[in-house]
């Protein structure tokens, strides 16, 4: 393209001289009131947003493609192609096209781009989920030590973990990152396209850890990063890459990072990616929130409450004395609901005061943004008032000291700004009355020009003793002092011609101006412009105010979210019979009552039917249960419930239950459902092998394991092995505690060799034919599986039930009388026979069915319908 500028526009010779350094993103050239796309860019994003593809020109003989979008509009418009996997260079014009033509009528207006707009990188409030964190990742591998930092510069948060290289996938599936940087020969694609994060190459260059060093140092204004720990070379590199593609994609204008704050994998409880997509923790298994644990829970009141729940819920605790702190801040709101719920209502008032510093930081803010940070610190203020009067537990009295302190500024905010103000600065009318005096004036002479000009004219009038004197207007002289010829000698002589200044005589008036009618003219045309200038600068000086102390309003935010928080699952616990759980370390998983929550919260929102409590007791003794039963029994929602439970309590929330006593669990396993991978090339089979295989091999003493119907996917006698198998894998060399539900009843016998492991069954009860599922957990084994009995619920026809009870009589019976019995029997089965068996005889019709058949009960009165009655129970006898 760059080869043929000459035979193109001086215009459109710019446009590819900037789309030539932005190769692989969409370029949106700045043109007025649009934001233009040519040649294959246009093409793309015609398609991607659906908008008409039109031409402009041509370009080495070929139409040149074009679309636009509004300025105006554009937000809604980037969001759909980031989404679409897009990344955007905004090219603003840089001067006013008047300027341009002051160098020529042909010259063309200065462009430059002022931002790459990635996943990773966005900041607009309609870009951005208000709940959830935006993440921007980065990992560094030095000489096979490796590190992972992730920044959201939405909220400003930065942090930042040694890892090894397997464990970059789990370490992803936990934070969900929108974008993940790697050096450019790294070959991570697989692993960072499994978390759903788009990835972006960085020359090796970036990930140099002595100029990340110097990168780190000089945005926090440090001369050595001491101060903020201790980082190993990998941290730093992947720290320091994460600030080059930020000062890349935002062309220099860093946004307000928050220092880094190091974290230890070991400190938080293990979750793999299998394990969180089966328990639904974040996102359901179809996509989206709804259905999963987080939307069950999150009771919320302010977008950075949210946030942190997900945090929460996503980086469950291992350290005990954290994890009592949240629990006593929980309890501390449990046992105040009263105080509790006037504080939930005034933080329901809280804006988004991170994301507001984040904008202001990165210059994308408005007006509102201002107005947020006043709202959140007067909202601030009248919550610590509502703290003071009580003795807090040690988090929240942390949390009430970060809201104090900002009475300066608010002061400053409250006296500068109207109450409801406009989205951009450059709408105005922001500013209050009477903060600043020229501001006062332009806008009344703005607004009131005609009222000041009456004003002087009277005053004028006093002074020359002439009433009949004017002020007037028009386009040639602007505004004048106007009499009549009378009076025209009294105004050209002393003292008065000191004060009027002839400027034209007609046939029967005498013109004059006046300094101060020159001046006050000047005022009134460019009073509207100035009161914009007046009020820009005035936004330029709160906005530095606020950027002052952005630490401060940072801790007030992450203090208000924390309140939030406790709050919440405190209204969540009192709302839904949660009791406080028992956390220690030891091995105990001994839960009385305990629920799954969103399974509860489902059935009371579709048919109101209540959920059936269960008990679990995995301790010192018996800390494997294996559990049987039929299938649609509920075994996987007993599986998933005590792995939430135990979840949630090292979160630091209330649990589902009566009473739950939990040992701290180091990792959390869970093989249940089963699902395919056929762009990998994967049969359900194998996935649930792959994950099996990840359990056995990383699980520790302190792991919970929950798996389900291992090996139901091969052969019976395969699928058998490999259970059995696994059973004793996970006691006798992982030695953790494990939830092991299978559909062979042939495991229970592995209770009396496992000294560790006790049967478990899901009761139900079977009345003439029929099976009824109780729902209920209790110690023992099942005698069978009842598979029959699912398939008739199921819907399956009647012949094929009928066969089917059949055909395993036969089996049962052949198992039982050995191999060789059994094998004939198989071979006298016409399971295969090309002439399927004739389906049941129908059954006569009873004397009361053939009585009923000639029945209309609209036609029967109340008297006859019990007639009826009787007369049917005549025949029953």
């Amino acid at each position: 393209m760059t080869s043929a500028k000459s035979a193109v526009t001086p215009m459109m010779a710019q446009y590819l001289e900037i789309k030539a350094q932005y190769p692989n993103a969409l370029l949106f050239y700045r043109m007025g009131d649009f934001y233009e796309l040519f040649f294959d860019d246009a093409v793309a994003a015609s398609a991607a947003l659906d908008i008409a593809l039109t031409k402009r020109g041509k370009h080495l003989g070929e139409d040149i493609a074009m679309c636009g979008v509004p300025v105006h509009s554009a937000e809604g418009y980037l969001l759909t192609l980031i989404r679409k996997g897009f990344r955007v260079a905004v090219c603003e014009q840089m001067e006013n096209p008047a300027e341009a033509k002051k160098r020529g009528s042909k010259s063309v207006v200065r462009r430059d781009v002022v931002r790459l707009v990635t996943p990773g990188t966005l900041t607009e409030e309609s870009l951005l989920e208000a709940r959830r964190h935006n993440y921007l990742a980065s990992f560094a591998d030095v000489r096979g030590d490796c590190a992972l930092a992730w920044v959201d510069i939405s909220t400003g948060s930065f942090r930042v973990m040694p890892i090894s290289a397997v464990r970059l996938g789990p370490e992803l599936a936990r934070l969900a990152p929108s974008e993940v940087v790697v050096a450019d020969d790294a070959d991570l694609g697989e692993i960072v396209t499994e978390s759903g994060a788009s990835l972006t190459p960085l020359g090796r260059a970036a990930f140099d850890s002595t100029g990340a060093e110097r990168r780190l140092c000089a945005l926090f204004g440090v001369s050595a990063l001491d101060a903020y720990g201790t980082f190993s070379r990998p941290e730093v590199a992947a720290m320091g890459a994460i600030v080059e593609y930020l000062d890349i994609t935002q062309k220099g204008k860093l946004p307000l990072l928050r220092p880094p704050v190091r974290e230890d994998h070991q400190q938080v409880l293990q979750i793999d990616a299998a394990t969180r997509r089966n328990l639904e923790l974040t996102h359901a298994l179809g996509g989206g929130r709804a259905g999963s644990l987080l939307s069950a829970i999150d009771r919320t009141v302010t977008a950075g409450g949210g946030r942190l729940l997900e945090r929460r819920l996503s980086s469950p605790s291992r350290q005990l004395d954290m994890i009592q702190s949240r629990l006593e801040s929980v309890g501390f709101a449990v046992e105040q609901p009263r105080f509790s719920a006037d504080l939930r209502e005034a933080l329901r008032k809280v804006p988004d005061l991170d994301r507001a510093l984040s904008r202001l930081g990165l210059d994308r803010g408005g007006p509102r943004d201002l107005a947020a940070v006043r709202n959140g610190l007067e909202q601030a203020a009248e919550i610590s008032q509502l703290l003071n009067a009580k003795e807090l537990p040690a988090l929240l009295g942390e949390a009430s000291h970060a809201l104090i302190g900002h009475d300066k500024l608010l002061d400053l905010l409250e006296q500068a700004l109207i109450a409801e103000p406009p989205l951009l600065t450059r709408d105005g009318g922001f500013i209050a009355e009477e903060f600043e005096a020229e501001l006062d004036e332009c806008r009344k002479l703005r607004d009131e020009g005609r009222g000041v000009i009456a004003g002087m004219q009277a005053d004028y009038a006093t002074l020359t003793g002439v009433q009949s004197l004017k002020i007037k207007h028009n386009n040639v002289l602007g505004y004048f002092v106007e009499v009549t010829s009378t009076h025209a000698d009294k105004m050209l002589s002393e003292p008065l011609s000191e004060t009027f200044k002839h400027r034209q005589t007609t046939a029967n008036q005498v013109r004059f101006t006046t300094v101060p009618l020159s001046e006050m003219e000047t005022k009134i045309l460019n009073a509207g412009g100035r009161a914009i200038e007046i009020e820009k600068r005035l936004y330029d000086s709160l906005k530095a105010a606020i950027l002052e102390q952005s630490a401060q309003i940072s801790a007030a935010a992450r203090a208000l979210a924390e309140l939030d928080l406790a709050t919440a699952l405190a209204d969540l616990a009192l709302g839904e019979s949660w009791c406080r759980p028992k956390v220690d370390q030891s091995r105990a998983l001994s839960i009385e009552g305990g629920r799954h929550p969103v399974v509860e919260a489902a059935l009371r929102a579709q048919s109101g039917a209540p959920f059936i409590a269960n008990d679990s007791d995995l301790g010192e003794g018996a800390d494997i249960w294996l559990l049987t039963g039929p299938n649609m029994a509920g075994k996987s929602t007993y599986l998933r419930q005590n792995a939430l439970i135990a979840l949630l309590a090292q979160m630091g929330s209330y649990v589902p239950a009566r009473a739950a006593h939990i040992g701290l669990v180091s990792q959390l396993f869970s093989r249940v459902g089963a699902s395919d991978d056929l762009a990998r090339g994967r049969s359900t089979f194998m996935v649930e092998m792959v994950e099996t295989a990840a359990i056995l091999n990383q699980a520790d003493d302190h792991a919970l394991v929950i798996l389900d119907e291992i090996g139901r996917g091969t052969a019976t006698y395969d699928g058998l092995s490999i259970a059995w198998a696994t059973l004793e894998h996970l006691h006798d060399v992982n030695g953790c505690r494990a939830l092991f539900a299978t559909h062979y009843h042939e495991m229970t016998n592995l209770s009396d060799k496992l000294e560790r492991v006790e049967n478990a069954t899901v009761a139900v009860k079977e009345h003439e034919g029929e099976v009824i599922f109780l729902h209920e957990v209790r110690k023992g084994a099942a005698d069978r599986s009842y598979g029959v009995q699912v398939a008739k619920l199921a819907g399956l026809p009647e012949a094929v039930v009928a066969r089917a009870r059949v055909v395993l009589d036969a089996l049962e019976k052949g198992e039982r009388e050995g191999g060789t019995a059994q094998k004939a029997l198989i071979d006298d089965l016409p399971l295969f026979a090309a002439t399927p068996s004739p389906p049941p005889a129908p059954v006569p019709a009873s004397e009361v069915e053939d009585r009923l058949a000639g029945i209309l009960p609209d036609d029967l009165t109340a008297r006859d319908a019990l007639n009826l009655i009787y007369e049917l129970k005549d025949l029953m006898k």
